[in-house]
């Protein structure tokens, strides 16, 4: 009897203890977090997604990937909302091992400093603050990690389309191809671009960026000898990032190019 009412009085405090929740894996775990702390003192939180299995002496890509207005702030978390699982799905990182870094953008900053909801801008003279820290940070990575330096990406969606125009608008030679989406850049940059491949895209019903902002890009760079492609999505508003992202064609394309 007592032997049955010791059984009896475990399983009721085991009923009522609090119980260790396990929370399974998921995608965004393989982005490991980290911060940078910037040349000017200034702190860029990021994540850092690397191929699964490194070999000996081999080399990878490496994509900066660049979020948009809606993932800004201080969670290091937000900007894996929208594209970044592309690059981290079973699939991609068997047949796309690399490296991604997906740096953050607090709310008061952005990739770069213009109206986003203006027909055209002009590039701002300096870097922004969150695009320098993020340019520091890719070289020490680049430096320190096995990437192959003729196989640098970029790309971005809404303000990070604006930042990947920009990006490779002030290092046009040190990325491999573009990968810009729902952005605009300053058409007056568009000659050093003419050499770099290029894949840009938008809904032609975006109401929050003009889809002429990518148009008249590719229009610039063209008329400058470019041949950089284009996507227009009909009838699609501004999130022409999901179907861009989940098109394995894109991200075959992507790594496909070198230098």
């Amino acid at each position: 009897m007592r032997k049955l009412f010791l059984i009896l009085l475990s399983l009721s405090l085991t009923m009522f203890m609090p119980q260790k929740i396990v929370r399974a894996a998921s995608w965004q775990d393989a982005y490991t977090v980290h911060q940078y702390a910037g040349v000017g003192g200034q702190v860029l939180p990021y994540r850092l997604l690397k191929p699964k299995k490194i070999e000996p002496g081999q080399s990878y890509p490496l994509v900066l990937f660049l979020h948009g207005a809606g993932e800004r702030g201080i969670d290091n978390a937000g900007q894996l909302v929208h594209g970044a699982g592309a690059f981290a799905t079973a699939e991609n990182r068997r047949k796309h091992p690399c490296f991604v870094v997906a740096p953050k953008c607090t709310l008061d900053r952005r990739w770069v400093e213009v109206d986003w909801s203006q027909p055209s801008h002009v590039m701002p003279q300096k870097t922004s603050v969150p695009l320098t820290l993020t340019f520091e940070l890719l070289d020490k990575l680049v430096a320190k990690l096995p990437v192959d330096k003729g196989r640098l990406y970029i790309t971005g969606l809404s303000m990070g389309g604006f930042g990947t125009w920009d990006a490779i608008a002030r290092r046009p030679a040190y990325f491999a191809a573009a990968l810009p989406i729902c952005g605009g850049g300053d058409v007056a940059q568009a000659a050093k671009l003419k050499d770099l491949p290029l894949w840009a895209f938008h809904g032609d019903h975006d109401h929050t960026v003009m889809p002429r902002r990518t148009t008249d890009m590719v229009a610039a760079i063209r008329q400058a000898g470019g041949m950089p492609k284009i996507t227009l999505y009909p009838g699609v508003d501004h999130d022409s990032w999901s179907r861009t992202y989940a098109d394995p064609a894109v991200l075959d394309w992507l790594f496909a190019q070198k230098k």
